[in-house]
């Protein structure tokens, strides 16, 4: 196993623009699945008529999302961020992977057994999205600023490519008998897919980049708790730099409160955006019952 303390230049390491690509690859599945869900919530509207799902769904997904970020957040200098992520994805692969067993299983009929597993399932992309999320950006913020914007892009594309496969699958499949279930479980059999796409980038493609091993090696010099998996993943040994380990209060970390104290301002806008985002969606959109001369368009 190679010893790398993060003395080497980045600059003379490999593998940035295929860390960007990863990166950009693994915001997308961050919110592929749930994007997806809301995405084709006009089939579940059709088979639940009486349960409000353009409502429901996103009702179930917040508080999970919530209060498992609050929880991580707490925790956040003691989690091993390798199992945090890897557990993200994998969970975002199965609950994908649930949801197209359970529209196969009950041949796209409603009812509220269903729609419990439905909602059950919404709940657990609030869980994976509560790891992942949180988990990459703070891997990615000991890296280059180009990997987090990577990320972020993919976060934003993910919505993109839903709306495009919407779009696409909905003229495919829109004047044949059974469309909107057609659609539905094309979008999610591709979810499925792209999960576990994602956990195999993560499990074994990023840790193994020479340009990710410098930077989480030196998180680790500088007395990060939470890379020391990442590291073994991609073969690597650290250890503290001398003068952490002569000096352990270099190794102190801000509490929570004086971490948010110092970035309020982000706090507040971040507060405002999502106030801002849920009163559209599903807020308004889940308001808006007229008819529009598009049709179901």
């Amino acid at each position: 196993m190679a010893a790398l303390d993060g003395s080497e230049a980045p600059a003379k390491l490999k593998g940035k623009y295929a860390a960007m690509l990863v990166c950009w690859l693994l915001g997308i599945g961050c919110l592929f699945s749930w994007n997806s869900m809301l995405t084709i919530e006009d089939y579940y509207v059709y088979i639940f008529p009486h349960y409000h799902p353009s409502r429901v769904l996103t009702l179930v997904y917040q508080p999970f999302a919530l209060g498992t970020i609050a929880v991580l957040t707490y925790n956040e200098a003691k989690i091993n961020t390798r199992l945090r992520n890897l557990f993200g994805y994998a969970l975002f692969f199965l609950s994908t992977l649930l949801v197209l067993v359970l529209d196969l299983a009950t041949s796209g009929k409603g009812g509220i057994g269903t729609f419990i597993g439905v909602c059950a399932m919404s709940g657990a992309f609030g869980v994976a999205d509560a790891h992942v999320q949180g988990g990459m950006v703070g891997d990615l913020s000991f890296m280059q600023p180009e990997f987090i914007q990577s990320f972020l892009a993919g976060l934003a594309a993910s919505g993109a490519l839903t709306s495009a496969l919407r779009l696409i699958t909905k003229a495919a499949f829109d004047n044949s008998q059974d469309g909107l279930r057609k659609g539905a479980i094309l979008f999610f059999a591709l979810c499925t897919f792209f999960e576990v796409l994602c956990v195999l980038l993560y499990a074994y493609i990023f840790p193994k980049l020479d340009i990710v091993k410098h930077y989480r090696s030196k998180a680790a010099s500088e007395g990060s708790k939470t890379v020391s998996a990442d590291l073994a993943a991609g073969g690597i040994q650290t250890s503290l730099k001398p003068e952490a380990q002569e000096d352990p209060k270099q190794l102190e970390r801000l509490s929570n409160k004086e971490l948010l104290l110092q970035n309020i301002d982000y706090a507040i806008d971040m507060l405002l955006i999502y106030v801002l985002t849920l009163s559209i969606f599903p807020g308004f959109l889940s308001e808006d019952t007229g008819t529009h001369s598009l049709g179901g368009w």
